[in-house]
């Protein structure tokens, strides 16, 4: 199942609009996580990222990390660049950081508001975006109106604390074939297994170590793309 990009209409000093219904572009979800990014910024690897060619990025910080005034200066300096590229940002769990800079959307998990009050909160305008990890969570963020879901972990990863267990390809495999809703396929997928990923109907996928942690950003962005058109 392939899903196609939402259209786009940008002005040089506002927050990207989408007209509805909105789905995420086909290629790389970028996820900005300073521990494995080693000892750069989140500004400066989200630089790299788009010089890359990354698709869309979203901002994961956790309130313990780092202080709120930090991330709203990270995230104000992220919009900037993101808008001047023409690629969506998305702000992970922050509603009050999205909305203060004009992120694109808002990305949220099981234990977060939910998305029908985050609805009220933010508008028809911003992509609200919702981690799933089974088909049951999955049918509740369609049916509570979130843009896209996120489908994993596909395997074990490290990136999050109290993760739950690897889903395997068996949800994944549910989504694709059940739903019409945009979705990101994350969770442990590296360059060695993509492919497979891909095979099962993934058509946003996210690597969050592999992009983050990575020498060269930029020329591994570009491996995993060569990965994917020759996969698709």
């Amino acid at each position: 199942m392939i899903h196609e990009q939402g259209n786009i209409n940008m002005k040089s000093n506002e927050t990207v609009s989408f007209h509805r219904p909105w789905a995420l572009p086909n290629g790389i979800y970028g996820i900005l996580a300073e521990k494995f990014s080693r000892g750069r910024d989140n500004v400066t690897v989200a630089q790299l990222m788009i010089e890359g060619g990354i698709d869309l990025i979203q901002y994961r910080e956790k309130r313990h990390e780092k202080s709120m005034q930090e991330m709203y200066a990270e995230c104000l300096a992220i919009r900037k660049i993101t808008r001047e590229a023409g690629i969506p940002f998305i702000v992970n769990d922050f509603v009050d950081l999205a909305l203060m800079v004009k992120a694109d959307g808002i990305h949220v998990g099981q234990d977060d508001l939910p998305v029908t009050a985050l609805r009220e909160l933010v508008g028809k305008e911003m992509i609200i975006g919702c981690s799933t990890h089974s088909p049951e969570q999955a049918a509740k963020a369609v049916e509570d109106g979130a843009d896209y879901i996120g489908v994993g972990p596909v395997f074990a990863t490290q990136t999050k604390e109290n993760v739950c267990d690897a889903v395997g390809f068996s949800y994944l495999n549910h989504v694709a074939a059940r739903h019409t809703i945009s979705f990101v396929a994350i969770g442990g997928i590296k360059k060695d297994n993509l492919a497979d990923v891909l095979a099962q109907g993934a058509r946003c996928v996210c690597l969050v170590t592999e992009i983050v942690g990575a020498e060269d950003i930029p020329e591994t962005i570009r491996e995993i793309k060569t990965i994917y058109k020759n996969s698709v």
